[in-house]
């Protein structure tokens, strides 16, 4: 089950599990929209691509299966590396389709 995290790990945005801005990739790295858009859809973490982070219903239209029984993680996740290193690392990757990275 999706963590939902908190944050974008770049820019430390607030991500609430209902946001429209967070995008995740296969590893659920966590991101907004504009830092993925300033990485050109290129993972820092593992070089995957995005996709929108799915939103977990608020209600329970199923029992037991809800925001309110499965709630978000808040835990703050940050990214590790050095930012310095990011052109380059991207550069390299942003042309290749995900699926074919």
């Amino acid at each position: 089950m999706l963590e939902l995290r908190p944050n974008c790990e770049f820019c430390d945005k607030d991500l609430p599990p209902t946001s429209n801005e967070a995008m995740i990739c296969t590893y659920e790295c966590t991101y907004c929209r504009d830092c993925v858009d300033q990485l050109e859809n290129v993972c820092p973490n593992c070089g995957g691509g995005f996709v929108p982070r799915p939103i977990r219903p608020l209600k329970a239209w199923r029992d037991g299966v809800s925001l309110k029984h499965q709630p978000a993680s808040t835990k703050r996740v940050h990214y590790k590396r050095e930012r310095g290193e990011l052109t380059s690392y991207v550069a390299k990757i942003r042309d290749i389709d995900p699926k074919d990275r």
